[in-house]
């Protein structure tokens, strides 16, 4: 006999009972743009909604979170002055630091990741310091001032570090530098398979991050590649990761399910700028039912395996659960 599967499909309160994946607010991580100055909040014209705004509009935007039941952040910093080594990220005064220590003063319930790399902070826009024989990013010494970066986030407050540059040892070098300082208890939340990606473009508008020459392809992962990126993940696990990413999510939904059933630990996928852009363009023509689309597009990072989404659509996505 066959099975009639639209039993349990009549009924909405029926659908909602075997229901096997649903989004909470609790999911998400909602990005930040933070640069100096005051009452600065500059809608980017690449991914309408987002903005790059002054620590004292971060601090409002943190209170509308809030209000949705979104508690957790990821900042990025846009210095004034940048530089071949990214000194801003290496100052304790920097755009980094100082807004930890503001959102961590007015909003101590709130929970702040930092974006770990060098690209919005250097000159050159590469994610560390340039080898200039091979005018690519030199792996190690990267690696040296990566960890004076992390212990400057961890003391100025930062509640988990999200290194995102994909240089080789990272998370090994950063795990060791927080516990020699004493910050043993602070976990990491590797971007462990990050794809040389297209669907980034709009992110380097809002972040001014853009390579000054050449690309990402030599330290970022090749797109094609399905093997190496479980293995970039494991690696990251046995080197003390304590959450695992991949990044972008949406092309990427074949390479999460394959490293969740590799892992124990917890997995992050980041929504990125060019996914968010594409739909806000469709919403803007009407050629889709926006909410609609969105929300499917959540449920498919669940349902691939990702606990945590980091996405440009968070508020929008709790003002829908909210109003259910």
């Amino acid at each position: 006999m066959f099975q009639r599967f639209r039993r349990t499909r009549l009924n909405k309160h029926l659908r909602a009972l075997v229901r096997e994946t649903s989004v909470s607010v609790n999911d998400f991580i909602y990005p930040l743009f933070i640069r100096s100055g005051k009452g600065i909040k500059t809608e980017i014209a690449s991914m309408p909604g987002v903005f790059q705004m002054s620590i004292d509009e971060v601090l409002k935007e943190c209170e509308e979170l809030k209000s949705l039941g979104i508690y957790s952040i990821l900042l990025f910093g846009i210095p004034d002055v940048k530089d071949s080594i990214g000194s801003d990220s290496l100052c304790e005064h920097g755009i980094i630091a100082s807004s930890i220590r503001a959102i961590k003063e007015a909003h101590p319930d709130m929970f702040v990741v930092t974006d770990l790399c060098f690209c919005e902070y250097t000159d050159h826009g590469h994610c560390g310091i340039i080898d200039m024989k091979t005018q690519s990013v030199n792996n190690d010494a990267t690696l040296e001032i990566s960890g004076k970066q992390a212990v400057i986030h961890a003391k100025a407050g930062a509640d988990m570090i999200a290194p995102s540059g994909m240089m080789d040892g990272i998370i090994e070098t950063l795990r060791t530098a927080l516990d020699e300082a004493g910050f043993e208890n602070l976990p990491i939340m590797s971007y462990s398979t990050k794809f040389a990606s297209g669907y980034y473009g709009p992110f380097r508008d809002v972040a001014e991050s853009a390579p000054s020459f050449g690309d990402r392809a030599s330290y970022q992962m090749d797109p094609a590649n399905r093997r190496e990126a479980i293995k970039e993940s494991i690696s990251d696990e046995m080197q003390g990761a304590d959450i695992l990413m991949v990044k972008p999510a949406l092309a990427y939904l074949d390479i999460v399910r394959e490293i969740k059933d590799n892992t124990s630990l917890p997995m992050a996928v980041y929504n990125v700028s060019g996914e968010y852009a594409m739909l806000k363009l469709a919403q803007k023509h009407n050629l889709i039912d926006y909410e609609r689309v969105m929300m499917e597009n959540m449920i498919a990072f669940k349902r691939a395996g990702a606990d945590i989404i980091i996405s440009y659509h968070a508020k929008e996505v709790a003002k829908l659960l909210n109003s259910k």
